[in-house]
């Protein structure tokens, strides 16, 4: 498909490409700033590129602070701390981690993004980050051909080397986690809230699994429910973690095609599979494809 570059993706790699001296940046400063009122992703960078540090951002005078923000001068040098401590009971259970930007865990592809998570909470093993990853897709109500097609294609896949990423959404999500666990690279699942619920509950085993082999991942604090505005930015950490986006069966509008969307403008690969014109759930594939994606009849086309 068309891509275009995105000139203001630099934030974060230069932040994180500062090498500061992290053993003065203790998890609890960066949870402390992450929970600050009005500090989001954008503007941590900000603060990263200014102080160097969390801990130095945490240290810095009003006066200082307030050349950038005069709001987050006042939130950050608030007599009130933010209450981090969710957070931190739960980063005490097993296979459990949370990684700041600096950490050598973190992936590099997300430092693509301008707004990339200065915070990742991750439940299971984190060196699933560092695998060839491809985003696999598609509409919470599939047929059942759509939904073998995505078992098929992430079995294959996973045991061709590529981890295969999606959403832990019912239908072609749920589908693409199964097939890559059954595969030799297993699965990453990312997610719209905090890591100590499971959305669809009934996905709570699906859940366990992909933990065991593989990671569920979230750049959403503790306690953070999954409100409908937070899905669309979850999609964009699911093409951005990958090489590419899968696209199985999609509805004409739909969270699928929001993370087709943010695949072309982070100059990823995008793939569809066609169906039949009588399919409702083709015709979103059937536009990427009109629009320059990649027609695929089986995985082979994508390796």
């Amino acid at each position: 498909m068309t891509t275009r570059t995105n000139n203001s993706t630099k934030t974060a790699k230069d932040a994180a490409s500062k090498n500061p001296d992290t053993s003065k940046d203790s998890i609890e400063s960066w949870l402390t700033l992450r929970h600050t009122p009005g500090v989001g992703n954008a503007t941590f960078h900000t603060l990263l590129n200014t102080f160097g540090t969390a801990q130095a951002t945490l240290n810095a005078s009003y006066s200082q602070l307030s050349a950038i923000n005069t709001k987050i001068a006042k939130a950050i040098t608030n007599q009130s701390k933010p209450d981090i401590s969710a957070d931190l009971h739960w980063l005490q259970a097993d296979n459990h981690h949370i990684i700041t930007l600096f950490d050598t865990r973190y992936p590099e592809k997300l430092k693509d993004l301008a707004d990339a998570p200065p915070i990742l909470y991750i439940r299971g093993d984190t060196d699933f980050l560092a695998q060839p990853q491809l985003a696999i897709v598609g509409t919470r109500n599939p047929t059942a051909a759509g939904r073998n097609n995505a078992i098929e294609f992430s079995r294959y896949l996973s045991n061709a080397g590529i981890t295969i990423t999606s959403g832990l959404a019912s239908g072609i999500d749920g589908a693409s986690h199964e097939g890559g666990l059954q595969g030799l690279a297993g699965t990453i699942a990312v997610v719209a809230h905090g890591l100590d619920i499971v959305y669809p509950a009934k996905h709570q085993q699906l859940a366990q699994d992909i933990s065991e082999n593989g990671a569920v991942i979230s750049e959403m604090p503790i306690g953070a429910q999954p409100l409908p505005g937070l899905f669309p930015r979850r999609n964009r950490l699911i093409s951005a973690l990958t090489l590419g986006t899968l696209v199985v069966e999609a509805a004409q509008k739909s969270g699928s095609l929001i993370t087709a969307r943010y695949a072309i403008e982070q100059n990823r690969e995008v793939f569809a599979i066609p169906g039949s014109i009588h399919n409702p759930m083709a015709r979103g594939c059937h536009q990427l494809i009109r629009q320059g994606a990649k027609l695929v009849e089986t995985a082979n086309d994508i390796l």
